[in-house]
């Protein structure tokens, strides 16, 4: 098995994704033996029945990939999931309130999303999503120390619907910003062996790449 295998989330959340193209990334996730396969939120149930008795994780998103859901909504939207079966959630922090200086409202959207998630089922792992691309240095290092105040347990660079994804820099910026305090999710864009190690050295701790397959063949 490849060493980079650990550090991914094996993705597919495209909208036009099929049922057939889904169940071939479970049953890659669980050849390869991938840290999580994160799928669309009306496949968790399927995918946690496939995984059972693997380490392979269960992960969808929420709130996604935009963000601004009304706080209720990312809640319940939680609650399906982990009923589910889902053992970590991804998802999008509200960039409008975050550009708005509006960051006790950010803190208290995320705050009560931890607890009410962690109430649901023990042990879940709870990803926060910045969207870097869309934010300035200072939005990054304001909405890293939210995640990190909220405790979720890692801050995610990028959705891979924006304009961009994933970059060394940001990366670099996340993991000196949360000190070892949380994870660090690398996503969007990582598509080849070089780029996966070039974000793990930056600090990476996760990453998010529908090119996991890819990555490890190449990595060997």
């Amino acid at each position: 098995m490849s060493d980079l295998a650990r550090y991914l989330d094996h993705t597919l959340l495209r909208p036009e994704a099929s049922a057939a193209e889904v169940s071939r990334v479970i049953e890659e996730a669980a050849e390869h033996g991938f840290a999580a396969v994160c799928i669309p939120p009306v496949y968790v149930a399927a995918a946690a029945r496939a995984l059972g008795g693997t380490a392979v994780r269960t992960c969808t998103v929420v709130g996604f990939p935009l963000g601004y859901v009304h706080p209720a909504v990312r809640l319940a939207e939680s609650r399906q999931a982990v009923a589910d079966g889902a053992q970590e959630l991804d998802t999008v922090l509200n960039l409008s309130w975050l550009k708005s200086g509006e960051d006790e409202r950010v803190l208290d959207d995320l705050s009560r999303w931890v607890a009410a998630a962690r109430q649901e089922r023990a042990g879940l792992v709870l990803k926060v999503i910045l969207e870097t691309a869309l934010l300035s240095d200072a939005e990054k290092l304001r909405g890293a120390g939210l995640v990190v105040a909220s405790g979720a347990d890692f801050v995610k660079t990028s959705t891979g619907f924006s304009r961009g994804g994933a970059t060394v820099g940001d990366v670099s910026l996340l993991a000196s910003a949360v000190a070892g305090r949380i994870g660090v999710k690398a996503s969007g864009g990582i598509r080849d062996a070089a780029t996966a190690r070039a974000m793990i050295a930056a600090g990476a701790t996760r990453l998010g790449t529908s090119s996991s397959v890819a990555i490890v063949a190449e990595a060997g």
